[in-house]
């Protein structure tokens, strides 16, 4: 009994590669078996993928509540310590100090308003356009002006207001 064989890849003029996987394919035996256990596998993949989505899903939610503890724990510790120091008398003391600006009796708090630092301080700035330049103007003087004029007119009006379209709302000058 005498076997035939395949010619050769080279003298095919295929890759080598490509020769071993069609013999590798032609290797395979589809059978019904084969089919069952296919049909199988996709079924389980099919039945088992929605499971698998929720249980993921699920697993993600129990780490971000799991993190949303952990942060609470953590600002239930800070406002536990807050509270102790609150406790103490010298803390106390401190905070109406510098919070509420309290002083004990005899003593004098200077409140220094304009306390930045040099690098800080905004340094003259350059004019904005050599037409615009800063006009320096006596409010007082203006003021007592309209003061003494509103004061002195001849003719004031005496305006009293109510509900629009009303037969009340009278405009009267007065003398």
């Amino acid at each position: 009994m005498s076997r035939k064989t395949a010619p050769s890849s080279a003298s095919r003029g295929l890759p080598r590669r490509a020769a071993d996987a069609r013999e590798w394919l032609g290797g395979i035996r589809f059978s019904g078996f084969t089919a069952i256990m296919l049909g199988l596998v996709v079924l389980g993949v099919a039945v088992l993928s929605p499971t698998v989505a929720t249980y993921v899903e699920q697993r993600q939610k129990i780490a971000a509540m799991q993190e949303s503890v952990q942060v609470t724990k953590d600002e239930i510790a800070a406002l536990e310590r807050e509270r102790e120091r609150w406790k103490d008398p010298a803390y106390i003391t401190t905070q109406a100090r510098e919070r509420l600006y309290y002083v004990k009796p005899g003593e004098v708090r200077f409140l220094v308003i304009d306390d930045l630092e040099e690098a800080e301080t905004p340094q003259d700035p350059k004019p904005v356009s050599s037409e615009v330049e800063e006009k320096s103007s006596d409010w007082t003087g203006s003021l007592l002006r309209s003061v003494v004029g509103a004061g002195t007119a001849e003719t004031a009006m005496e305006i009293t207001i109510g509900v629009p379209d009303d037969p009340a709302v009278t405009e009267t000058p007065a003398r």
